[in-house]
């Protein structure tokens, strides 16, 4: 079950999650590799910015601008975020800017279902 998210109402969506993870691809292998890490996003300007990710993650985005983050529900029945969005490295900040959200979990997994 997907419930989209509007950029404009991210802000305010985002209060209710806490540590997310980044994925990543390094274009430059074969096949390309997901990295995953954890991070605490921060909402500032429209952008979600990530301080020091890490070394691979900001290489990954310098050469493959997509990133997804995912923030995980707080309780088992409850929605994950998923925010697909187009990075940009700034020293060891990466800039976020979201292209879709959505909440999402798996179907069945409703309280009553």
């Amino acid at each position: 079950m997907s419930i989209p998210v509007a950029i404009d109402d991210l802000a305010a969506t985002l209060r209710r999650f806490d540590a997310a993870f980044l994925l990543s691809t390094d274009p430059t292998t074969t096949p390309a590799r997901v990295k995953v890490v954890s991070v605490r996003p921060r909402f500032s300007g429209g952008l979600l910015l990530l301080d020091a990710p890490g070394r691979g993650s900001l290489a990954n985005a310098g050469a493959n601008d997509a990133v997804t983050l995912l923030w995980p529900p707080r309780a088992p029945d409850d929605f994950s975020l998923i925010v697909d969005g187009t990075a940009l490295v700034v020293e060891q900040t990466m800039h976020v800017r979201p292209t879709g959200a959505v909440l999402h979990r798996p179907a069945g997994t409703s309280p009553g279902a």
